[in-house]
């Protein structure tokens, strides 16, 4: 995601939401796996804000000029807020 930050709009949408459609089904099958409650959630979450990358790179939802820069924040933040709202002290909730 990182490395398509520069690029132009097919290019970008496309690879940050496979990019986000590749954790979330990762972690929603590490959910099923092993049971971590934080995988239960950012699986959804990171389909979501995969949804919300298309959304923007075609224009169907306006994020402003810094769009791109909005949406990697809320991506990076919310994945944290997930994972520190479901474990505490490395626990499982």
């Amino acid at each position: 995601m990182f490395a398509a930050f520069g690029s132009a709009h097919p290019v970008k949408t496309w690879v940050w939401a496979g990019a986000l459609v590749w954790m979330g089904a990762a972690c929603l099958w590490n959910a099923r796996r092993c049971g971590r409650r934080h995988c239960f959630w950012t699986g959804p979450f990171f389909l979501a804000m995969a949804l919300v990358a298309l959304s923007h790179g075609y224009g169907v939802v306006d994020l402003g000029s810094q769009g791109w820069k909005w949406l990697g924040a809320m991506i990076g933040i919310g994945s944290l807020g997930v994972i520190a709202v479901t474990e505490r002290r490395g626990k499982y909730l």
